[in-house]
């Protein structure tokens, strides 16, 4: 035992003080390697499932995560689109303000009239903002209809597709002034007492004749749809398709007319 420690003592001084085993010592190490690997091996396999081996709660949860922040970002996508969506439509509109040769001014809707059978809308312009009865109402295709009743702050509009609603026009082709009024269909117009030998065809515009008073002249009102001849009639039947989108437009043009007052009429 005690020639073991000597030799020992012995080695440990020659590799200390001298290079004579550093050979031995790089043979050594090659050799121990493995042995050092293999015993740092057990944390390592910890480590490892730590990062990949995940347990199936933690997976939903993470997923029911994710899914909410995809619901979040889509409806904030949703919204961005209608967002742009709308700017192009009042874009639109404020273009064909500037063609108009009236004072106009935007109103936004409001509400529709419960009863699918009277086309009425509330906008959110009154006598405040100087809009009065019988106003035109436009939106950035046509014309919509003109404004039956004022309260301080809002309107009540009626749209040229009521039943109860008529306006004076003319084919802007070539002149011929007729009358159209509604059915209470938003995607379609009458016109009245069309004879079988008026110069009507499908395609021609339809265009507000001023006549009356009520409209301001100019501004189209519809397109024709169908002419249908009936020989043992004396009128043809004659349907045709607003301009305007009364369906789609959120936003309005309420068209002065020159010299008005503009007071309104409270109701």
């Amino acid at each position: 035992m005690l020639v073991l420690v000597l030799i020992s003592l012995i080695l440990l001084s020659i590799g200390h003080y001298t290079q004579w085993l550093s050979p031995i010592r790089s043979y050594i190490n090659v050799f121990s390697t493995p042995f050092y690997w293999v015993t740092n091996l057990p944390s390592k396999t910890v480590e490892w499932f730590d990062e990949y081996i995940v347990s199936r709660e933690t997976l939903i949860k993470k997923n029911r995560q994710l899914r909410k922040k995809l619901l979040i970002q889509q409806t904030k996508l949703q919204k961005m689109a209608a967002l742009y969506s709308e700017n192009i439509r009042l874009r639109e509109l404020m273009n064909s303000s500037k063609l108009l040769q009236d004072e106009v001014l935007i109103a936004e809707l409001m509400g529709i009239s419960p009863d699918p059978k009277v086309h009425k809308v509330i906008i959110n312009k009154g006598v405040l903002d100087k809009v009065y009865v019988g106003q035109a109402v436009l939106d950035a295709f046509g014309l919509m209809g003109q404004v039956v009743s004022v309260t301080y702050n809002t309107a009540e509009v009626l749209f040229i597709t009521d039943n109860a609603h008529a306006i004076p026009v003319y084919i802007n082709r070539n002149g011929v002034r007729t009358v159209v009024e509604g059915v209470g269909d938003l995607y379609s117009l009458r016109l009245s007492y069309v004879p079988n030998t008026m110069d009507i065809v499908a395609g021609d515009l339809l265009v507000s004749s001023g006549l009356g008073g009520r409209f301001p002249a100019g501004y189209p009102v519809a397109r024709v749809d169908s002419v249908n001849y009936d020989p043992g009639q004396p009128f043809s039947t004659v349907y045709a398709k607003p301009t305007a989108q009364l369906n789609r437009s959120r936003h309005v043009l309420l068209v002065f007319r020159e010299g008005h007052v503009g007071l309104g009429t409270t109701q």
